[in-house]
């Protein structure tokens, strides 16, 4: 394996597992009340709403556009580029006291008034039943993805692991649907995505630490159990250093780079990259250790005299 600097000495992570479990707790149950208090500010995806997709002959002003929008009371309306730098689009939320052709119009007029040169493609009416739908079946993506990692590393590792790693990845999607309520972010089906990658982010750093972790199992026969999670963590930070940095790197320049589009996206994955490093190493692991994980969990039942005798043709 790769290593970016090499640590003689195992850092002893087990020693401080009831510290950075309280802090996860405690940022697990902030980003709970969070949720309960605010809730999510859903976007057009999820509550329905009105989509128009506009196009100029020069490169679109899309901060010039929100302004526009703004001053004829369309504050939440979401602008954002949409295929190239001419075309836009525009989200709308639902109105009751207008209707989708009114609300479209008034807002083509006021483009128009602010630069002749927009023409209209398109204009298409989310219901809310579709928005429930889509909610419905994001909530229902998640449990699925959850309980395949589950069964997965049940297959791979033994439950003790499963329960540990779901655990951990469940900390990670709350503390960032608390960050996205706390703040009132908009949460959209791109978000969503962005929740589904950094779970598979998150157990994908899960299941190399457990791969360490079985492998000293069979190589540190005197170790305790902490001993053996504390140097598969240290012997694993290099990789780990290397893999988050550069992947963080990528997604930081989506972020600051990538426009309104990518935004929100960005935004989850960097906040589920940070968590989702922390999780792995410093809450799955001592929830493993605190269920009972030993040695004998990964190592074959001897054969006793009788059993070898009966097995002889």
């Amino acid at each position: 394996m790769l290593e970016f600097f090499h640590i003689k000495r195992d850092i002893p992570f087990m020693s401080y597992a009831r510290v950075t479990t309280f802090i996860s707790l405690v940022t697990f149950i902030a980003a709970v009340a969070a949720l309960g208090l605010k809730g999510l500010n859903l976007g057009v995806d999820f509550t329905g709403g009105t989509v128009m997709e506009v196009s100029y002959s020069h490169q679109a002003d899309v901060p010039k556009i929100r302004d526009t929008l703004t001053k004829i009371g369309m504050h939440d309306a979401a602008v954002q580029n949409f295929g190239t730098a001419r075309d836009v689009m525009i989200r709308l939320p639902l109105k009751p006291d207008v209707s989708t052709a009114k609300l479209s119009d008034q807002v083509f007029h006021a483009l128009q008034g602010a630069d002749n040169s927009v023409t209209l493609k398109r204009v298409e009416f989310v219901g809310p039943q579709v928005g429930k739908e889509l909610y419905e079946n994001g909530a229902l993506a998640l449990l699925v993805v959850s309980l395949g990692i589950m069964a997965y590393l049940a297959m791979r590792f033994e439950w003790r692991f499963s329960v540990a790693a779901i655990i951990a990845n469940m900390h990670d999607v709350v503390i960032i649907l608390g960050f996205f309520a706390f703040f009132q972010w908009e949460f959209s089906l791109t978000v969503l995505a962005g929740i589904l990658a950094v779970l598979g982010y998150s157990v994908n750093e899960s299941v190399v630490v457990f791969d360490r972790v079985r492998e000293n199992f069979r190589k540190m026969r005197k170790a305790s159990v902490p001993e053996v999670i504390d140097n598969a963590i240290t012997r694993t930070m290099s990789r780990t250093i290397i893999t988050h940095t550069m992947t963080e790197l990528m997604v930081l320049s989506m972020l600051f780079f990538g426009g309104e589009a990518l935004y929100y996206f960005a935004l989850a994955l960097t906040i589920g990259i940070v968590f989702g490093i922390y999780s792995s190493v410093l809450v799955a692991s001592p929830i493993v250790m605190w269920l009972g994980v030993s040695r004998e969990d990964f190592l074959k039942p001897e054969k006793k005299e009788g059993e070898e005798a009966e097995a002889l043709p």
